[in-house]
């Protein structure tokens, strides 16, 4: 192969994530599958089609960029959801290609109206409302004005959705401010609807709290890393597996990245490994060099600590992980040899690189990790 290693996506662990996803939020409730940065590393291009293959139609996207990937990548007539950055200049785009977009300011509001009036199409809007998380969203002082600007437009928009989002549903920690943020959001589409304001759809919730609060689930789920597998946070799963008859996972990771060998050798007991005198032989050992380092997202800080699995075992890394290669020491594995398959986030055999493993040898997040992999590894779909 070209690129030094790989990524594989499995669809089948996708098809089961999905399901379960489903099961948790009811027919009733639409899942939106949240792809951005990148669907979590996992690639927009690859995992859009693949979800449309596995029952998903709406797709959450954090900019304007990564609607144009999403919209250039499906098979089907799926909506897409801008969240986040849509600049003023591209909003025209944005309505002639029916992509739907949050509105959190009067600036873009106004722009999208005009907009609409000049290409004679309606814009999709959905309304975000701050409820207190304090980052973007119509606050309560600003909600008569927006009303009015709403009631003296309706020809020019879809109102699609009203939405917040929520302060850390994955902590309990959080309890507190998120059944505060629940009240707001409840008292303001309230408000809207006395004046003749109602959205197509209502949605709230991430995956962390369409799993811990389900008052929160409404119409439509926004839901990124569940369907990749992964728990937003270890309360999250313990909240929820606590209620269950099977005390097993039920999420299956999806990606896996894998490697190869690159080269073998013998070193002398006192000599230094890698650069500097960070590393040294304390017996005669062998290593094996593996192309990947902190430019394809391994991360440095995972340096004379990170673990790989060889042949089915894990080893560990040494010395210092390099921009384009880590050393692994193969002692207990002398006949590796080159080519051989090292799998850095995966299994292999009976054992498992969890990216979860990653956190206790660094400050990575799950999130951070994945996110983080370089656009220009292959994304490869497998079952």
């Amino acid at each position: 192969m070209l690129n030094t290693s790989a990524l594989y996506i499995s669809r089948s662990a996708y098809q089961k994530n999905i399901n379960y996803i489903k099961s948790i939020i009811g027919e009733t409730t639409k899942l939106s599958a949240v792809i951005k940065g990148n669907a979590y590393g996992h690639g927009i291009e690859v995992i859009v089609p693949l979800a449309e293959e596995c029952g998903v139609d709406h797709f959450s996207v954090f900019s304007a960029q990564e609607a144009r990937r999403a919209l250039k990548a499906t098979t089907k007539n799926s909506t897409i959801l801008i969240m986040g950055w849509i600049d003023n200049a591209e909003l025209e785009w944005a309505i002639m290609n029916d992509i739907e977009f949050f509105v959190f300011e009067f600036d873009r509001l106004k722009t999208a109206i005009y907009e609409a009036k000049q290409c004679g199409k309606k814009a999709k809007i959905h309304i975000e409302i701050e409820t207190g998380m304090n980052r973007t969203g119509f606050s309560e002082k600003n909600i008569g004005k927006l009303i009015q600007i709403l009631q003296n437009n309706k020809e020019y928009y879809e109102f699609s959705g009203l939405c917040t989002h929520y302060a850390g549903a994955e902590s309990i920690s959080n309890y507190a401010r998120i059944k505060s943020q629940i009240k707001v959001f409840n008292k303001l589409r309230k408000w809207l609807k006395r004046n003749g304001l109602i959205a197509k759809i209502n949605h709230t919730a991430c995956s962390a709290a369409a799993i811990s609060y389900p008052e929160t689930r409404m119409d439509m789920v926004r839901s990124g890393i569940l369907q990749y597998g992964f728990w937003p946070s270890p309360e999250t799963f313990i909240h929820h597996i606590s209620k269950q008859e099977n005390k097993e996972d039920p999420l299956t990771r999806v990606l896996a990245w894998r490697s190869r060998v690159m080269d073998t050798k013998d070193v002398k007991t006192g000599e230094f490994i890698g650069y500097g005198t960070n590393y040294i032989a304390r017996d005669n050992m062998k290593i094996a060099t593996v192309p990947v380092g902190y430019a394809m997202g391994y991360s440095r800080s995972l340096s004379h600590q990170g673990r790989v699995l060889i042949n089915g075992q894990r080893q560990d890394i040494i010395g210092i992980v390099n921009m384009s290669l880590l050393i692994v020491k193969i002692t207990e594995i002398p006949d590796t040899q080159k080519g051989d398959e090292v799998v850095l986030i995966g299994k292999q055999g009976d054992s498992e690189i969890t990216v979860s493993s990653f956190s206790e040898f660094s400050d990575q997040l799950n999130y951070e990790l994945l996110t983080r992999l370089p656009t220009d590894i292959p994304r490869i779909i497998e079952f």
